[in-house]
């Protein structure tokens, strides 16, 4: 089995904001190829299905973002998964302008909250990401604002073919071929 994680928050208050754009991936992923993800468990609403043949759970953790560490381990005590080969994480990344996305193997948490508590949980920071591109915070601006809040008309535009890049994306890492998701999707497109 492989295991999508999308990182975001719990609550309807939260729904399309930036720091829920995992949230949306995995939602975007759940209606392209029919999947439920409602099953609460693990800390976390889950829905198990198949994407191109091969059995995966999409994961929304409940726990808030600065928590998501401890759903995180508990998918993968409960299913015996490899993070480092059956597990792919999906989350904001302000460095990135909307409309760009970054696969990566592994890598630090980078200042992510949510990447620091699923190392910290999970003892390990090799597992593969997505980080979807939400945008600088704007100077004078509190962090916290900026990522609780929700993108404009044009970068929600942007954002949404991101969306569709990181589903892309993400099936070739399921596939095991992230080299080639590294090539097609790293490239900065023009803002």
């Amino acid at each position: 089995m492989f295991v999508i994680v999308g990182l975001g928050n719990p609550d309807k208050r939260y729904e399309k904001t930036r720091h829920n754009i995992g949230f949306d991936v995995i939602d975007a992923l759940a209606d392209q190829y029919n999947i439920v993800v409602k099953e609460k468990k693990h800390k976390a609403l889950c829905g198990t299905g198949a994407i191109e043949g091969r059995k995966v759970l999409l994961v929304k953790p409940q726990t808030y973002m600065n928590l998501s560490g401890e759903s995180v381990a508990e998918v993968i005590q409960f299913y015996k998964i490899d993070p480092e080969s059956e597990m792919l994480i999906i989350f904001d990344d302000i460095s990135l302008a909307p409309g760009n996305i970054r696969v990566r193997k592994k890598g630090s948490a980078g200042g992510h909250n949510g990447i620091k508590s699923i190392i910290a949980h999970t003892g390990t920071q090799n597992f593969m990401r997505i980080k979807v591109g939400v945008g600088e915070k704007p100077q004078g601006w509190d962090l916290a604002d900026h990522v609780l809040g929700r993108f404009s008309s044009e970068d929600r535009k942007k954002v949404d073919e991101a969306i569709k890049d990181a589903i892309s994306a993400a099936v070739l890492m399921m596939q095991g071929d992230v080299d080639r998701a590294m090539n097609l999707y790293n490239a900065k497109k023009q803002e």
